[in-house]
């Protein structure tokens, strides 16, 4: 069975959009039982887990003896193994790797460069200046993916790898308006996400941190 690695605990701000929850989704759709191991900051630093993650990060899955890391590559290979994520088609086959690394090349970068300013670096006196020329960038990718989308439901002709990724992306512009300024692009994130594989996905990501707020606050002592 595949080991998916995963964080035992990140802040809220970071629930919901951690890269586990696309592996968990891309198993979810294919249908690929797994289980979870839960990891914390000191693991990161491990020998044993930069072993499998070089630069300590998550998620990883084991599987045999294949150990993978990058969500990315991870999604690809689960998305082989099924065509609930890959058509038959060698054409249809390709057409849907291009939009995954689409998400992560061309329009993921722009949008996490927009993140960092408004989540990790708002208080350093350079980043104000910088959001109108990042959001810029942003709403040019989320332009011409609107336009592309037009008025289909997903980047292709069906529901593929691409459109998972994609719409994991978009998430990461939840506490903006940016997409929901797009009704096209607001129409295709919810669709996607309406998906029972994504709702179970998410639930599953989800629940450890929730695991954990649990016993931290059943350890605190009793007020008074």
């Amino acid at each position: 069975m595949i080991t998916l690695t995963t964080f035992r605990w990140v802040p809220p701000f970071a629930q919901g959009l951690v890269r586990d929850l696309r592996v968990r989704w891309a198993l979810e759709e294919a249908g690929i039982p797994y289980e979870e191991k839960l990891i914390g900051v000191k693991d990161q630093t491990s020998p044993e887990y930069r072993a499998l993650q070089p630069f300590g990060q998550v998620p990883t899955i084991e599987d045999g003896d294949l150990k993978l890391f990058e969500s990315g590559a991870i999604v690809l290979e689960i998305a082989e193994r099924s065509d609930a994520l890959l058509p038959a088609d060698t054409q249809g086959r390709a057409r849907a790797r291009a939009w995954t690394l689409a998400a992560l090349n061309t329009v993921e970068p722009p949008i996490s460069h927009l993140g960092g300013l408004m989540i990790f670096h708002v208080n350093e006196p350079w980043a104000a200046p910088a959001l109108p020329t990042a959001e810029q960038a942003v709403c040019k990718r989320l332009d011409e993916l609107a336009q592309w989308l037009g008025e289909r439901d997903y980047l292709e002709d069906r529901f593929t790898v691409g459109d998972l990724m994609m719409t994991t992306v978009l998430r990461i512009l939840r506490d903006t308006s940016l997409v929901s300024d797009r009704p096209a692009l607001q129409a295709y994130q919810l669709r996607c996400e309406a998906r029972p594989a994504f709702r179970k996905a998410l639930a599953d990501h989800l629940r450890p941190f929730a695991e954990y707020e649990a016993a931290r606050a059943s350890a605190r002592p009793a007020a008074g």
